[in-house]
């Protein structure tokens, strides 16, 4: 199963658009704050992006995260519709092919929408602060370790997607996930672990062990998850 075939099956959905969308309305945040607000950005201490990124990743955090909910809701809505993936199951392709697909095909998705993002803050850094050559390097090293940490939470979209055959049950219980990461991001480290609040956290004010601990954490949650899902679809294919 490829990605391309993935990416055929939803282009109808308008999952494109609620991404470009859902993108533009994230990387307006920061704009937004700082046409209101310069004055109290501008005498905060810190680089450009160090501002923006904490005054305003939250927010973008979150609305990244509600557009992996609805994509995966979407992704797995049109294979329960009329039964498609029972009859995809009569085909020789594993499902598990099919899940990995689907998550690579988020994935794509989310660098599109962190391209989005990144766009604005160049903007906003370019027409509110002075820049310099450090900049392009922190804003790279922002943008790997928010797609890094993003990892788990599509993962676990999908799982619960792949789960539920009605999408308002699955989007449901991942809303309702999704707001309690709100909470659990800034509680503690251990609870800042959950999948849904990975993608909270950002490079400025974290020294290099916290930095290493989510990275690799949020890989390890990402081959668990993985294998719970391979697992989950393999026992309920042998009792249908």
């Amino acid at each position: 199963m490829s990605v391309s075939l993935e990416y055929t099956k939803v282009k109808r959905t308008g999952i494109i658009s609620t991404f470009l969308v859902g993108g533009l309305l994230a990387g307006a945040v920061p704009v937004l704050n700082m046409a209101f607000r310069s004055k109290s950005y501008l005498a905060l201490s810190g680089t450009p992006l160090q501002i923006l990124l904490g005054s305003n990743w939250q927010m973008m955090a979150m609305l990244n995260v509600l557009l992996v909910v609805v994509g995966a809701c979407l992704m797995y809505q049109t294979e329960y519709t009329d039964n498609a993936i029972q009859r995809m199951k009569t085909l020789p392709i594993k499902e598990s092919n099919m899940f990995f697909s689907k998550a690579l095909l988020l994935f794509y998705m989310c660098v599109l929408v962190l391209a989005i993002e990144a766009s604005t803050l160049i903007f906003s850094s370019l027409y509110w602060f002075s820049l310099n050559n450090s900049f392009w390097i922190e804003l790279g090293k922002n943008l790997g370790y928010f797609l890094i940490l993003t990892l788990p939470s599509i993962m676990l979209a999908l799982f619960i997607a792949s789960a539920c055959k009605n999408m308002w049950v699955s989007l449901g219980i991942s809303v309702v996930c999704v707001f309690l990461a709100t909470m659990l991001s800034t509680k503690s480290f251990i609870l800042s672990l959950f999948p849904f609040a990975m993608p909270f956290q950002t490079l400025g004010g974290a020294d290099a062990d916290q930095i290493l601990q989510y990275t690799y954490v949020a890989f390890i949650e990402v081959v668990v998850i993985g294998y719970a899902a391979l697992i989950f679809l393999k026992i309920r294919r042998s009792f249908e």
